[in-house]
This record gives structure tokens, sequence and C-alpha cells, in this order.
């Protein structure tokens, strides 16, 4: 009796490879549109490198002797973020309640929520101080509000999941005893979302330090402006300075934030 050969395993079928190697032509097809209506000059990449090399040799070595200076700046960038979160996390509870299937009053509180989550993260934080300027003014106070305006969204999204996916069985419990709806709020719901809402404020936190030390180039306080005077100014040892300084804030603040959600979370 002759052996019936085996059969060989494919992954995809032959229909399938080929729907499977058109979409990875039409992606590519895609990108290389996208990439000629850039405009790219590409003479301009071709010399990039010798660019970087020299922007670099103007900044080596970094003048620290206007690292004094920095501070003022920087403790200005960092109470800028911490001012900011702290905005958008008192006005993120409200929202994230109201955006939260089971604990919002309608549909129309639903909807408003939501439409004030989208805003708030569908506008960059530099637009928000753009905007910020214009109303109160160059300073601190219009980064202190692009900041709070920026991260509702952010906040107040990450909130709303983890109401949404809290334990329903310990809201029940509390409603058998007869207890009213802010009483459910406060014993059943605000103790389980508690270690969300402390990782989200940090995290945020952590993403606000960053964003500030950006907000001086439109003239929203900071460090920022400082960056933006010295690269006008053509001081590339004093930009190198800048930039060292904001590298080390960074990562400090990623540190802390880091080992805040340990202890909290």
């Amino acid at each position: 009796m002759t052996a019936r050969p085996a059969r060989l395993w494919r992954r995809r079928t032959r229909g399938q490879a080929l729907a499977h190697t058109a979409t990875r032509l039409a992606l590519a097809a895609v990108v290389a549109w996208m990439l000629a209506r850039l405009g790219v000059r590409w003479e301009y990449l071709a010399d990039a490198p010798t660019q970087v090399g020299d922007l670099l040799g103007r900044m080596l070595p970094p003048d620290w002797g206007h690292a004094a200076a920095l501070v003022g700046p920087l403790v200005q960038t960092v109470n800028i973020a911490t001012l900011g979160t702290a905005l958008a996390v008192t006005l993120s509870l409200p929202v994230a309640f109201l955006a939260a299937l089971t604990t919002t009053f309608n549909r129309a509180t639903y909807a408003l929520a939501r439409l004030v989550m989208v805003v708030s993260r569908s506008v960059d934080t530099l637009i928000w101080a753009l905007v910020f300027v214009v109303i109160v003014g160059p300073g601190s106070l219009a980064g202190v509000l692009a900041v709070g305006v920026r991260s509702i969204g952010f906040v107040s999204k990450l909130v709303a999941e983890g109401i949404e996916e809290i334990d329903r069985g310990q809201v029940e419990a509390i409603v058998a005893t007869g207890a009213n709806r802010w009483q459910v709020l406060l014993y059943g719901i605000v103790p389980q979302v508690r270690p969300v809402f402390a990782g989200v404020a940090i995290y945020r936190w952590d993403i606000n330090i960053r964003e500030s030390t950006v907000l001086g180039l439109v003239g929203a306080g900071g460090i920022g402006f400082a960056l933006h005077e010295a690269i006008l100014g053509l001081e590339w040892p004093r930009v190198a300075t800048i930039l060292l300084v904001i590298l080390g804030v960074v990562a400090l603040s990623e540190a802390l934030s880091a080992w805040l959600r340990r202890r909290l979370t």
C-alpha cells in the first residue's frame, strides 16, 4: 500500500496569503505617498550629519557659568507642572464620575463629560498655552492653566475607566444597608478608585514636568523661555547647559514618580 504523502502545514491559505501581501503593498504605497507629500528637501537631509556635527561642536563644552541663573526658571517650571496637575486633578474628579456609565446621572451628563474630555485631549499643551497667553498675558499663570486644562482629559478618562471596572459586589452591599447615592459613592466607589486615581495623578505630574519645560517657547514661563532666548541669541554653549539641566530634571521627576507610584498604589 502506497503511503500517502504528509500534508505541508501552511499558516495561511493561498487566498489569505495574497490578501496579506496586497495589504502590505497598499500600506507601503500609502506611506510612500505620504512621504512624497511631505515635501522633504533631500539635499538638506543628506547634509544633516554634517550640520549635527557642527551644532554639537558649537554646543560643547557647555557653559556652566550660567547654571546659577537657571535655578529660578527651573523652580518656576516645577511649580507650573505641580500647580497645573493639582488644578487638573481637582477638576477631573467630577468629570470622571459623570463620564463613567456606572455613576453618571443621565445620557446628557455623560455626553457633556465625554465632550470635556475630548476637547481637553485634542488640543496640545502648547496650543492651550498660546490661548491662555492671549487671555491672561505671558507668564506662569498661562502655563499653569494650559497644563491644567490639557491634563483634565487624560486624568478623567483613566479614572472614569477605573470607576467602570470596580467590584460591583461592594457597591451592592452598601446599597443593601439603605445608603443614599452620595454614601454609596463615598464608601463603595471612592475607596476602590483611590489607588487608580493616585497612580494617574502622579503619572500625569511626571508628564507635565516634561511638557512644562517647553512652555516658555510661547511665553508661558519656565525654563523654556531661557532656552528660547539662548537659541535666538545663538548662545549654543548656554543652550547645551539648559538642555542638560532639563534632562536631569526630567530624569529625576521620572524616578520620583515611579517611587511614589510604588508607595501609594
